[in-house]
């Protein structure tokens, strides 16, 4: 697909989801690779995962920006206040929007439905309403591997259809893409969402396996191993991630009309995925490794008393796996780093921040 170039230097750039895992690690980043851009965050701090964390994330971020050209602004704020969003646009007219806010979780949506039709559907059609009518170079957002819901064809490419979601969460990010598809159509608004792949890395989700398991045997708790470890999952560690989605940010789908003068929808979507899925029980078995490496854990500790085999939970799936071949054949890029290099550094992430 032909992209149109966007100069990320001197430029307005909105980060939705800025205190979050990603968010976060973008703004960083941006910080160290622009000069004389404004990065807008805005985050409304939900307790979903500690407030505490995402407060180190945001003092992180602040320490960056004091060596950097470009400047950030935190905003406390919804998503899903449209009065407040489009008095931000109104304010900076942005010219990229990287939408990261979301209530991320498949089992958390099993049992709090009302939580992802705020953030994840009432939240993203502001943006897109604001990019509506305050027009952007390029809007990028976060899109899920959870799209892929049931789907037995491995690996998952987005040239696959995603109708059949196993969870909630899985089908707002599904909703996501369709309304940007529509909203790219009808008001020429370039877009690209991206399908994240079991992200991991320092200062992370709470929520996500590693974490939680790492928190639990700490504590000296057990972990269940769902499937009864018969799972495999495309870890991609936040280096990984967050390299991609600022060479998406710098090539926007090309405006141009169809043959008859409408615009042929300036959309795309990509994976953002290792592409080497990992069982479960060998990652596992990684993680402990590092934990005891780092010091997080005695080298004595008796893993196997702290395990559970359990059968699989609803909403999950027992396999992911990323074909990042157009990522790769567009922006030449492809994740690379392995989970023993990523685990590595979350577990010493972990030793200095708890320990």
């Amino acid at each position: 697909m032909s992209k149109e170039s966007v100069d990320l230097n001197n430029k307005t750039i909105l980060i939705t989801g800025a205190a979050g895992f990603i968010g976060s690690n973008l703004a960083m980043r941006l910080l160290d690779a622009t000069e004389g851009s404004t990065i807008i965050g805005l985050d409304c701090l939900t307790d979903y995962n500690p407030v505490e964390l995402k407060e180190w994330r945001l003092q992180q971020i602040e320490e960056k920006s004091k060596t950097s050209t470009s400047t950030f602004e935190f905003i406390k704020g919804d998503m899903a206040d449209k009065d407040l969003i489009f008095s931000l646009f109104e304010k900076y007219h942005f010219a990229i929007v990287v939408n990261l806010a979301a209530q991320a979780g498949v089992r958390y949506s099993i049992d709090h439905p009302d939580t992802y039709i705020h953030s994840n559907i009432i939240g993203f059609y502001n943006i897109l309403e604001a990019c509506r009518h305050y027009p952007v170079e390029h809007l990028v957002y976060a899109s899920s591997s959870s799209v892929y819901g049931g789907n037995k064809k491995v690996p998952f490419s987005t040239d696959n259809k995603v109708d059949n979601p196993v969870s909630l969460y899985a089908a707002t990010k599904k909703s996501n893409e369709l309304f940007a598809h529509a909203y790219s159509k009808l008001y020429n608004i370039p877009s690209t969402g991206l399908r994240f792949f079991t992200v991991y890395g320092p200062a992370g989700r709470t929520d996500m396996f590693y974490f939680s398991a790492t928190n639990k045997l700490r504590e000296g708790g057990t972990i269940k191993i769902f499937n009864y470890g018969n799972c495999s999952r495309d870890f991609t560690y936040i280096d990984d991630i967050v390299e991609g989605v600022v060479r998406v940010m710098q090539g926007a789908p090309e405006k141009r009309n169809g043959e008859d003068g409408l615009p042929i929808p300036p959309y795309a979507v990509y994976n953002i995925g290792g592409g080497t899925p990992e069982n479960l029980l060998d990652y596992i078995t990684t993680l402990q490794e590092e934990l005891v490496r780092a010091g997080v854990l005695p080298e004595d500790y008796d893993f196997d008393a702290h395990k559970e085999l359990v059968p699989m939970q609803p909403g999950d799936v027992p396999v992911t796996y990323a074909d990042s071949s157009a990522l790769e054949h567009d922006y030449g890029f492809r994740p690379k780093i392995g989970i023993q290099t990523g685990l590595r550094r979350f577990a010493e992430w972990y030793k200095n921040f708890y320990m």
